[in-house]
């Protein structure tokens, strides 16, 4: 089994990456997520999961543990295989899956291209109490009507220059204490709690 792979990206679309280490190209899929975090970059660093099959050997690569690990529990869900949960990590931020699991909001799952609402609510009732605190040590925020203002929030702040990580803490604190916030408010609020 692979733990990550370290190379120099030599091809990237939104389903796949090509990562040259050493003079092999591994052809690696990933989520729209992934994508995201790669854009741009020359050398990369991706977490793998592999997937052996009588026909096939794959590669899921995940720009951090974190996603790794929320895609090994999707996997876990009877009739969600792989691809399944790379259309899901694709639709949504782990960070989004993790709260619309822990706050049983199947609606919110089963909006995800190929999932109906038996499925969405098998995954929520078999992952509740697993991604109640994942091992990534990410605290649950109530998400849905504020998930775009948090993420606006936090991409302005990254824009003004604080790490992502201090952003996404900070505005995870206000939305604690105020979660119906605008995001313009909560940019307000957060540029004087850091």
């Amino acid at each position: 089994m692979y733990e990550y792979i370290i190379g120099k990206l030599s091809e990237l679309t939104p389903s796949y990456a090509v990562v040259d280490n050493n003079g092999v190209g591994f052809l690696i899929n990933i989520t729209l997520n992934t994508f995201s975090a790669l854009e741009g970059k020359a050398d990369v660093k991706l977490f793998i999961h592999q997937v052996i099959r009588e026909d096939a050997n794959i590669l899921y690569g995940f720009a951090d543990k974190y996603e790794r690990e929320i895609f090994r529990s999707l996997l876990d869900v009877s009739g969600v295989g792989p691809n399944t949960a790379r259309v899901v990590l694709s639709s949504m931020s782990p960070a989004e899956l993790q709260n619309a699991v822990v706050s049983e909001d199947a609606k919110l799952i089963g909006r995800v291209k190929g999932i109906g609402p038996k499925t969405a609510q098998r995954i929520v009732i078999d992952l509740k109490d697993k991604l109640k605190k994942s091992a990534a040590g990410v605290d649950i925020v109530s998400v849905s009507p504020q998930n775009a203002n948090r993420e606006e929030a936090i991409a302005a702040l990254v824009m003004l220059g604080y790490p992502k990580a201090a952003a996404e803490k900070v505005v995870g604190a206000v939305l604690k204490a105020s979660p119906s916030l605008s995001a313009e408010d909560l940019i307000k609020q957060a540029l004087r709690s850091v």
